[in-house]
């Protein structure tokens, strides 16, 4: 039982100078002074007979006997996570903990409602809700920092265990005051429309994104799946755009048009009643996406998982 301790504590202080990239800063974290911490992984440098770190670069770094000692450490870490889930769900009580991570844009507009229904419906299980890219979340995902992401990606969605759980549909935004010409005024939709999903019928017409040509616009930044979609009706569209300023989210975007800067890309799950923009249909495929829910095949998934995604559907 000692030996087995010994070896957990061992564990933890490598993971957390690998974590922190310093044995003060590892030291801290861990409430032990850092002599302590040098001699206990001297110690266990010793037993293994060669070294874990590369104290001669900065910040400190792994050697190949290192890495090798964190992949223990993370298949550890995740049996250990497997088993406290596994017992969660023998109890039938579903409690345990949910970590969603997934862009400003889902958290903001599409899973409110969703958490407030599945908390209701299961109070016991404590969500967590992380915001950032969506190839980030992936990479978050894979390293089982978190349990539940999002994608609309297909490179990214094939890597894991995936279920359909809602779509939107992309729009060309223009500010109210731009040029208007008669030959695309007919094209033109309010917010009102949006909002009855006029945009969604089959006899909606659809624009050519050349007759926006003459127009600045602005984009989400390189790596956001809305700015390689843009990117796309371009191309398709053979016109090289004015790009006046990029971003990180869509709420952004959406403000800086409504203020008259530009036309941009919206989800049309992002039009509210208060949106003052001229709104076109787009007839490129890659107009509608399909999001995903993302897990991982690596690892035990809870019933609270399960039960998210079935909220989700």
């Amino acid at each position: 039982m000692k030996e087995g301790m010994h070896m957990q504590q061992d564990m933890r202080y490598v993971y957390e100078i690998y974590r922190q990239k310093s044995f003060s800063k590892a030291a801290q974290a861990l409430f032990i002074t850092q002599p302590a911490l040098s001699i206990a992984i001297s110690k266990l440098e010793a037993s293994l007979g060669m070294p874990l770190f590369d104290r001669s670069t900065r910040p400190i770094s792994l050697t190949p006997a290192g890495r090798i000692y964190l992949q223990t450490i993370e298949k550890t870490r995740a049996l250990e996570q497997d088993l406290r889930h596994q017992l969660d769900d023998i109890r039938a009580l579903r409690t345990g903990t949910i970590t969603i991570g997934s862009s400003h844009f889902i958290n903001a507009c599409i899973l409110p409602e969703i958490l407030t229904r599945f908390n209701r419906k299961f109070p016991q299980v404590k969500l967590n809700l992380l915001e950032g890219s969506s190839h980030a979340m992936a990479r978050m995902l894979e390293q089982r920092e978190i349990d539940l992401t999002f994608s609309c990606d297909e490179a990214v969605i094939q890597d894991f265990t995936s279920t359909p759980v809602f779509t939107d549909t992309i729009l060309l935004a223009v500010p109210q005051d731009a040029p208007c010409p008669a030959h695309r005024a007919q094209y033109s939709l309010t917010a009102a429309d949006i909002l009855a999903r006029r945009h969604l019928a089959p006899d909606c017409p659809s624009v050519n994104l050349r007759d926006f040509a003459a127009e600045p616009f602005i984009l989400l930044r390189s790596g956001n799946n809305l700015h390689d979609r843009a990117m796309h009706f371009f191309r398709e569209a053979g016109i090289e755009p004015t790009i006046k300023i990029e971003l990180s989210q869509m709420a952004t975007a959406s403000r800086l048009a409504e203020a008259g800067f530009a036309a941009t890309f919206l989800s049309d799950r992002l039009v509210t009643s208060e949106s003052h923009l001229h709104f076109y249909r787009l007839s490129h495929p890659e107009s509608h996406r399909i999001f995903h829910a993302l897990t991982s095949p690596k690892r035990y998934l809870p019933a609270a998982v399960k039960a998210f995604i079935e909220c989700l559907k």
